[in-house]
């Protein structure tokens, strides 16, 4: 268990700076020191916020801690990806990652639980089964988004291969990822949302990267409900 620090902003520029020093030192033993002394601690808390947060609590693990000590040792085989000269801060560059991390985890996860529940169900002869035609609409079309996050998120550079246009398309991803804690839904109040998570970005660009996901959703939803499964 890392030592806690008093500080209430645990992921500083301070802890930027460490980031930017330990990538661009070479001797290893110094590496390691300024990752122990100025890093870990961020990562820890970062990994332990957004588990929490966004509740990814379908694990393979009884520890979360365990969970953690996963996404951070893969935040360190990217750290040497993060290049603040393209304008992205470390916090959300690497809340970023850790968040694709535990969709994709999360999802692979609930999928294992579902497919061992309805082996169960069958073994003790049970006459359930889990098909499209046995879920409601609502069922259906959360499914699907679910799958719909997961997938574009793990593709979002093959759809938009620009970092700005992928990180609108994230913003937008993100409303679905949250849209249990969001109350308002009026176009307006979106995009404001929109803005605050990339304050550079244009109104007509969103509006045209909101098309272009739209059109995705549209295409892969209508198939599911014409065929019963889902094709990306």
């Amino acid at each position: 268990m890392p030592r806690k620090r008093k500080k209430r902003n645990y992921f500083t520029r301070e802890t930027e700076d460490a980031i930017i020093l330990y990538n661009n030192t070479t001797c290893s033993e110094e590496r390691s020191k300024i990752y122990e002394e100025k890093i870990h601690y961020a990562f820890f808390k970062l990994t332990q916020n957004i588990i929490h947060t966004f509740k990814f609590y379908h694990t393979e693990v009884d520890n979360l801690e365990h969970l953690q000590h996963e996404i951070i040792v893969f935040l360190l085989s990217k750290i040497h990806l993060f290049n603040p000269d393209k304008g992205a801060k470390a916090f959300s560059y690497f809340g970023t990652i850790v968040k694709r991390w535990c969709i994709l985890y999360n999802d692979k996860n609930y999928k294992k639980k579902v497919n061992k529940v309805s082996t169960d169900e069958l073994l003790k002869g049970t006459q359930h089964t889990y098909t499209l035609e046995s879920l409601s609409p609502d069922e259906k079309l959360t499914y699907f988004i679910n799958e719909y996050v997961t997938h574009v998120t793990e593709f979002i550079f093959e759809y938009f291969p620009k970092k700005n246009d992928a990180q609108i398309a994230d913003s937008i991803l993100e409303l679905f990822r949250k849209r249990d804690q969001i109350d308002v839904f009026n176009k307006k109040a979106l995009y404001i949302y929109i803005h605050e998570m990339v304050p550079e970005a244009k109104t007509p660009k969103i509006t045209k990267i909101a098309g272009s996901l739209y059109k995705i959703f549209k295409e892969s939803y209508i198939f599911y409900l014409e065929n019963g499964y889902i094709k990306f």
